[in-house]
């Protein structure tokens, strides 16, 4: 069934255009994405659908009974009402509904079905009739859906009582998403929802949303997310949209196709097109070769001349250096406790090592004190115990999520200038020019600038500090996909050291050579990117679980009187065994495949065209030193189990 579709769709802001011919079709259960550039016009498009602004020209055609959710980034709640009596609103229908069974239930116990059947029939036909309504629209499970859905958006910890008012913007705006899943529209549309969202909400959003029985229009610049949620893809670019099925990943890959294959085409098309006009600018005047070029004539006016393909819209372009570079030991923390309240740490007793060229993501809940950390480490907040203690030559350069000093009235230009004084204007707006800043653009206000702008302004400030260590909190906010991938590239290719936090998962898996988990009172560390961290971790709490099932069986041994077990016990303890046995035949693979790769980097040593490359040398002894590491927690974890 067909939700929604919109034809030759315009929109314009004054004289400039946004959107234009847009074509989009929605069916029932379609999972469908919007990309673009910042400014393309996708939440602009998002507002049409769900009804909160007009449009210029075209059609929209919705089916009356179709309804649609509507969700704008960073909406927040603004309730005086309790977190659990907001929820209950969604389900106002229901609870009317149980109100009036109840009423007919007091009905039936007044009415004697001897004395009075024709009433007491009728009653009962209501009853039923009302019952299977109310069964039929979740009656009896809302409740439960309601303190599923505020689990997994990470309120189980919070009395249901909490007033809305009560809470940050960032709660607030989860539980307006909460909300909107509760009604479970036919067309859920979301604009950026994973806004605010931890990895862990992130991946529960994730599971509810590939179960949603209606169809979703979503705007994101997560591509994991992306890449487990939608089964079409629509880039808006240029003002007009084009359809691409699949998830992100497949959408990036027909996209480079598409474009290959047209610029292949027009190419030999203007070919064909040189050599008709070649043969009828050298034939048409003489005599006996007039005719062949007259038909060449006609055959090149009824060609259809292609236009050259479009490539990329412009994208930002930038690199991070140093000045110097900074000694091995880049910071050392301590027994770090951290506090925005008095006798109240955010964060106790943390202590962790960085060196040089390491880079390494900061993972853990929402709240847990991450951000904290990071500005304890620059000075912007004072630990209450421990010490940092910095390296030689290491200069820090921060990126604060929030971009804090970012809210002047100055013009971009001054803003970048001020603080590099020596620089000439041509030389400042070269800077701006790569980061995407180019006419005016330089001239307008910093306060008036949107997120995305605010951010691309914040990078270029760092890029001119030339630090050696990078502190970034959540670098990636606000940039579209385009610009995310150039700052992970610029990212991978600089040759200091970063800490970073992020919850975005394909840029930590492309950053992170480490990973630190942070939570109240403990950082513990993981030597490898983010797929490598939930591994370990899945392997922790199966080994956790293999241990209790352990333990519980040997007490269950120990409780035997007659000293044998019973059949389901020898069973279960099999059954463990065979698990063990697993868990040991995966580890020695894995230990043999990590000495051959070891035994093959140590050949390659001896070859003289590497051991000549001091890149490669380098680069091959560091791989060998993360494969030495590997190697020994896998002995270690494999000795456990025996």
């Amino acid at each position: 069934m067909i939700l929604l579709q919109v034809n030759q769709l315009s929109k314009s802001f004054g004289a400039e255009p946004i959107l234009s011919n847009i074509k989009l079709e929605v069916q029932t259960r379609d999972k469908i994405a919007i990309v673009g550039r910042n400014g393309a016009g996708k939440s602009t498009l998002l507002k049409i659908i769900g009804g909160q602004m007009s449009y210029d020209s075209g059609d929209l055609i919705k089916p009356k009974d179709v309804t649609i959710g509507y969700l704008a980034q960073d909406t927040g709640l603004e309730s005086k009402l309790s977190i659990w009596d907001e929820m209950l609103l969604v389900f106002k229908h229901l609870q009317s509904m149980e109100k009036e069974m109840r009423t007919l239930e007091n009905k039936m116990s007044t009415v004697d079905p001897s004395q009075d059947s024709r009433q007491f029939e009728q009653l009962l036909k209501e009853y039923d009739t009302l019952q299977v309504a109310f069964k039929d629209q979740g009656g009896y499970q809302y409740e439960a859906d309601i303190r599923s859905v505020l689990h997994g958006l990470g309120f189980s910890n919070f009395d249901p009582a909490t007033t809305i008012s009560s809470l940050s913007g960032g709660q607030r705006t989860r539980l307006a998403l909460g909300k909107l899943l509760l009604t479970n529209p036919d067309l859920l549309i979301l604009d950026e929802p994973t806004n605010h969202l931890d990895i862990e909400t992130l991946s529960w959003l994730e599971q509810y949303l590939q179960g949603y029985p209606g169809a979703i229009l979503i705007v994101s610049h997560d591509r994991y997310f992306l890449d487990k949620i939608v089964t079409q893809v629509y880039e808006i670019s240029r003002h007009t949209s084009t359809k691409y099925i699949g998830n992100y990943s497949s959408y990036l890959k027909y996209k480079a196709e598409n474009y290959e294959r047209d610029l292949k085409a027009y190419e030999k098309q203007q070919e064909e097109v040189a050599k008709l006009q070649d043969f009828i600018q050298r034939n048409l005047a003489r005599a006996s070769t007039t005719k062949l070029a007259q038909s060449r004539r006609k055959k090149l006016e009824k060609m259809d001349i292609m236009n050259k393909p479009l490539g990329d819209e412009k994208s930002a372009n930038f690199h991070f250096d140093i000045e110097r570079q900074s000694g091995n030991d880049v910071l050392k923390a301590t027994n770090i406790s951290v506090s925005y309240e008095p006798n109240k740490p955010v964060i106790s007793n943390i202590s962790f090592s960085i060196s040089r060229g390491e880079s390494i993501a900061l993972v853990g809940p929402n709240g847990i004190g991450k951000s904290t950390l990071l500005k304890s480490i620059v000075q912007k907040l004072d630990s209450l115990t421990g010490s940092f203690s910095l390296g030689t030559h290491v200069q820090i350069g921060y990126y604060d999520q929030q971009q804090a000093d970012l809210t002047s009235n100055k013009r971009v230009l001054d803003e970048l200038w001020d603080e590099y004084p020596n620089k000439t204007e041509k030389e400042i707006r070269t800077v701006l020019g790569n980061f995407l800043f180019s006419g005016d653009d330089v001239l307008k206000s910093v306060s008036s600038l949107s997120g995305g702008e605010k951010a691309r302004l914040a990078l270029s400030k760092l890029m001119l500090q030339n630090a050696n260590f990078l502190i970034l909190d959540e670098p990636t906010n606000h940039l579209d996909l385009d610009s995310k991938e150039i700052l992970e590239n610029a990212l991978i290719d600089y040759p200091g050291t970063i800490l970073f936090v992020s919850h975005d998962r394909y840029f930590i898996n492309r950053i992170a050579t480490k990973v630190f988990e942070l939570s109240s009172n403990m950082l513990t560390e993981y030597l490898g990117d983010y797929d490598y961290y939930v591994m370990k971790k899945e392997e922790q709490l199966e080994l956790e679980l293999l241990e209790k099932q352990e333990q519980k069986t040997a007490e269950a041994t120990a409780a035997e009187t007659t000293g044998k077990l019973t059949y389901q016990q020898e069973k279960e303890l099999k059954k463990l065994e065979r698990q063990k046995q697993r868990k040991i035949e995966e580890i020695e693979l894995q230990i043999s495949e990590i000495e051959e790769k070891i035994e093959e980097n140590e050949q390659l040593l001896c070859d003289p065209e590497v051991y000549q490359d001091h890149e490669q040398v380098q680069k091959i002894n560091t791989e060998n030193e993360q494969l030495q590491t590997q190697l020994e927690e896998l002995m270690t974890e494999w000795e456990t189990l025996h």
